[in-house]
């Protein structure tokens, strides 16, 4: 029996939380093995749209397929099989180690009892190597850096080995060598591992330096899918981000500059 192609199908999708609907319609499909950057203005739906995929959240309708099955007849812990989410900060309530968190990405692997095996520590320690943090690993969070966590987090997320992993906005507390560095680490990792990556960003050039297909949400739906260069547009950030801008292109990696239009443009 063959793999389906595609990983991810986002059919007609509606939500609201207590007003307007935020998502109205939304279609998206995600072929195996593709980096797809998720960006668009506040309040767009990028993280709902996330937290609808991971199943936190329930669609008011519309349909969810992971790798072709329907994610409402995923029991929870099959659904943490087959996706994996690093959120935006770390939020770990108890003074846990680094080894401890990542060991909690084997979760949906244990069985009744809960007990890790010495599989599922291998499993860990071989995540934290892959994300140059095993030196990390027996300090607490509350010591690490802010990228030294986001490597923790991402860590985690492999240790989970689900195909789909979804990431919502991770380098947003980082500096800009420490984003560039997450972001080569996980286009390393998606090459390596064969994952399914689908990242929220905030940072347009980011996401289109390092993201060979962007889509762009605005009231809704989408309005722009496609290569970086299809996507940043001057007419599409004027429309969906209100934005008077420049487009130019970076001299070593053909990637989309925006850079504000001159006064009186």
């Amino acid at each position: 029996m063959t793999e389906p192609e595609v990983a991810l199908e986002v059919e007609a999708l509606r939500f609201a939380y207590d007003g307007p609907f935020v998502l109205d319609g939304l279609d998206l499909h995600v072929e195996r093995g593709e980096l797809v950057g998720i960006i668009g203005p506040n309040g767009c739906g990028k993280t709902t749209l996330l937290r609808l995929i991971s199943g936190t959240l329930a669609p008011a309708a519309g349909a969810i397929r992971l790798f072709g099955q329907l994610l409402d007849d995923l029991p929870r812990r099959r659904r943490a099989c087959m996706v994996s989410v690093v959120p935006q900060e770390a939020r770990v309530v108890f003074d846990f180690t680094v080894r401890e968190i990542v060991l909690m990405g084997r979760a949906p692997h244990l069985g009744l009892l809960g007990i890790e095996s010495k599989d599922d520590r291998h499993i860990a320690e071989e995540a934290l190597r892959a994300t140059d943090a095993a030196h990390l690993g027996d300090a607490r969070l509350a010591e690490l850096s802010g990228g030294e966590k986001q490597r923790v987090l991402l860590a985690r997320a492999l240790a989970q080995q689900a195909p789909l992993m979804l990431l919502d906005e991770p380098t947003a507390y980082l500096d800009i060598r420490h984003r560039l560095d997450f972001y080569r680490l996980v286009e390393r990792l998606r090459a390596e591992r064969s994952l399914t990556v689908v990242v929220v960003s905030h940072d347009i050039q980011l996401a289109a330096r390092f993201c060979p297909r962007l889509v762009m949400l605005h009231q809704g739906h989408v309005a722009a899918d496609g290569p970086p260069k299809q996507v940043i547009t001057q007419e599409n950030l004027r429309r969906v981000y209100e934005a008077d801008v420049r487009i130019l292109e970076d001299p070593v990696s053909g990637a989309p500059l925006v850079v504000p239009a001159p006064e009186g443009d």
